[in-house]
């Protein structure tokens, strides 16, 4: 746990979607599980991973179409599990549905896999620049696909007088503790068929979201009022958060389920970024150099374009 306890004091303490800590966390960790001879590449490049895993949420304040990225609302597509309505690929649900309404209950599960075929093209032409964004990027998507929240239209508790759930869970929890988790996995495998593979790890995280919802629920009844929140010094400012006690609680009752999403996370990132490299027939990536300025994109201030996760 050694590199993790230095990943977690050198990481900015800030809240985006799995927290910026949630999303560095899982593509710096899945360099380790990248299998031989492609291992090598990524750790060269382990940094540029590393800080760049948040640039997709960046982008979602300058454009308007990277929101639906991030998430996709079952309960849009179906009643009950299992996932055996929602459609197979993007261009199907917007031939039924329409372009609009696919994008307006968001498209993550589509995206990975399209994310997956760029990145394989870019492996195939050895474009290292493209290689890196795309490897970013989809270690971001595929940290969002592994949060229950991100596959429910009740994103933020906003349907049962839960709001704030969303950065409880993804954010809160990460950052109080992120160090006590054993992260490091098994290596990576080739995935032969790689849609009905991540469909299973979407499921997977659609299946907990009553958990999450019901067990935060429960909490608030038990427990008084005055010690679910509490002020916390950000900065210059003063914000309320949850309570370092009620979050125990809830973490506790969670039972591991941050921890094994992150950790589903971090492997099956690994297991793209192999299967990709193979599909593309294992190109020689050695002496490939960065061509493109390595600076991660700037922290944004304002408001989020398209659904906002608060």
């Amino acid at each position: 746990m050694r590199s993790l306890k230095v990943l977690c004091l050198l990481l900015p303490k800030m809240a985006s979607a799995w927290g910026f800590l949630g999303h560095q966390t899982i593509n710096h960790l899945a360099v380790f599980s990248v299998p031989k001879p492609l291992f090598g590449f990524y750790k060269t490049h382990i940094d540029y991973l590393t800080q760049h895993s948040t640039d997709a949420d960046q982008r979602r304040y300058v454009s308007e179409h990277e929101a639906c990225r991030h998430y996709l609302d079952v309960d849009f597509y179906e009643e009950a599990l299992p996932l055996d309505t929602l459609p197979l690929s993007m261009d199907s649900a917007i031939q039924r549905y329409s372009s609009d309404t696919v994008m307006a209950h968001g498209i993550v599960l589509w995206h990975v896999n399209t994310v997956m075929h760029w990145l394989s093209k870019a492996f195939e032409t050895r474009q290292v620049d493209a290689i890196l964004k795309l490897s970013a990027d989809l270690g971001h998507y595929v940290g969002d696909l592994h949060v229950p929240l991100h596959t429910s239209s009740n994103y933020n508790g906003q349907k049962t007088n839960q709001k704030g759930i969303h950065a409880l869970w993804e954010s809160r929890l990460t950052k109080l503790y992120l160090d006590s988790f054993e992260l490091f996995v098994g290596q990576g495998q080739y995935i032969a068929n790689v849609q009905p593979h991540v469909r299973k790890a979407f499921q997977a995280s659609h299946c907990l979201v009553d958990s999450v919802l019901t067990i935060e629920k429960a909490l608030r009844a038990e427990l008084p009022e005055m010690s679910v929140y509490a002020w916390e010094q950000n900065g210059q400012s003063t914000q309320q958060v949850y309570s370092e006690q009620f979050c125990k609680a809830y973490h506790t009752r969670l039972n591991g389920m941050v921890e094994q999403r992150l950790k589903a996370s971090i492997l099956l990132l690994a297991d793209l970024w192999y299967t990709a490299w193979v599909n593309a027939g294992q190109p020689d990536l050695s002496n490939l150099k960065l061509k493109a300025d390595s600076e991660p994109m700037s922290n944004h201030a304002g408001k989020m374009l398209g659904r906002s996760e608060d």
